[in-house]
């Protein structure tokens, strides 16, 4: 295993900034936020002239049968410019749940053709993959409900699992509610014995358990653009007549946070390298906490322009945090890892 970046791999990244910085950089995503949060036009840029929806699908299905890495690196990308389109939500949850069925609707999925929403809650998790979720079978046909489920609202398709199978989905009723991150609405929704076509076998926690490692990669880019963003503006403000980065406290709070950031990108390309859930538990653990520290130090570093809502800075704050709460949380996969490596609770059960 290697944690270095291909030369595929960065000239995928290229791409995929290139494209970000001409189309959607992020003053162009708080515009549109509160209006519009799916930029759809561009998501079929990426999709269909860049290929970005088929890297996970095999070749023979029409995919372009790359690793989870290639996938980390679009995701490192995305979080970067906090990009509202739905790659995590259909090229990585939905199509990994569909690719052991090898069903047709794969093809269309990585031709950008299609969109599709994996029904389960976006707070769900490997270890409680059914949270949020109350869902059954009646005579062939699905009921029951679904919270805080993501990209439900632009997905042509809906995959709901329910009782290790996984089913297609027809009729259901989708409702935007309240989220904290604008750029990634999630919505309730509701079966009412929905028409439903059994697709394959699926492993839930398995599916959570790939997409929170890829989550990692999403909340390191989140992080960069933070880092980045604040080193750059620290340079430029002056108080007292000289830069605030020269300033002694500001040094030592960004080299801490650079630390860190070092780190979070290590255990990120572990997780997209092994998906083990070691490797997921550890980037999990650690990167969500990242994303959420470097937000929180870039709106207080910004001072208070940071505190404005025409600076983009709110956004990677809310998307940090969201994503904290995404497939897991910290302390959901801190715990699952000392359980792994067999580590003991404390004494007193503290």
């Amino acid at each position: 295993m290697t944690l270095l970046y291909s030369e595929v791999e960065e000239e995928l990244r290229a791409a995929v900034r290139g494209l970000l910085a001409d189309r959607c950089p992020p003053a162009a995503v708080l515009e549109r936020v509160e209006s519009e949060p799916y930029d759809l036009d561009l998501w079929k840029t990426l999709a269909g002239e860049i290929g970005v929806a088929g890297l996970l699908v095999p070749e023979e299905l029409g995919g372009a049968g790359a690793s989870a890495s290639e996938a980390a690196v679009v995701l490192e990308e995305l979080g970067r410019g906090v990009a509202p389109v739905p790659f995590l939500t259909s090229s990585v949850l939905a199509t990994q749940a569909l690719l052991p069925t090898r069903d047709a609707l794969l093809g269309e999925l990585a031709e950008g053709r299609r969109t599709a929403a994996l029904a389960v809650s976006f707070v769900a998790s490997p270890y409680q993959p059914s949270r949020g979720a109350s869902v059954w079978l009646d005579g062939g046909r699905v009921c029951g409900t679904v919270t805080g489920v993501a990209g439900a609202d632009v997905a042509d398709v809906l995959l709901v699992p329910v009782g290790g199978e996984l089913y297609e989905v027809e009729g259901a009723a989708v409702a935007v509610v309240p989220s904290f991150d604008l750029t990634r609405p999630v919505a309730t929704v509701t079966f009412e014995r929905a028409t439903a076509r059994r697709v394959g076998a699926c492993d839930l926690a398995g599916v959570l358990r790939f997409a929170a490692g890829l989550l990692a990669s999403e909340q390191l880019g989140v992080a960069e653009w933070c880092l980045d963003t604040t080193l750059a503006y620290v340079k430029e403000r002056h108080q007292f007549a000289r830069p605030i980065g020269s300033f002694q406290a500001i040094k030592h709070r960004l080299a801490d946070l650079w630390l860190d950031v070092v780190r979070a990108r290590a255990a990120a390309r572990g997780a997209a390298s092994d998906t083990s859930a070691v490797s997921v538990a550890v980037a999990q653990s650690w990167n969500a906490a990242v994303a959420v520290h470097a937000a929180e130090e870039a709106l207080q570093l910004h001072g208070g322009i940071g505190m404005t809502w025409e600076h983009p800075v709110h956004l990677y704050l809310k998307r940090a945090k969201a994503t904290e709460m995404a497939l897991g949380t910290p302390g959901d996969h801190r715990e699952a890892l000392a359980s792994l490596v067999d580590v003991p609770a404390p004494e007193g059960g503290q």
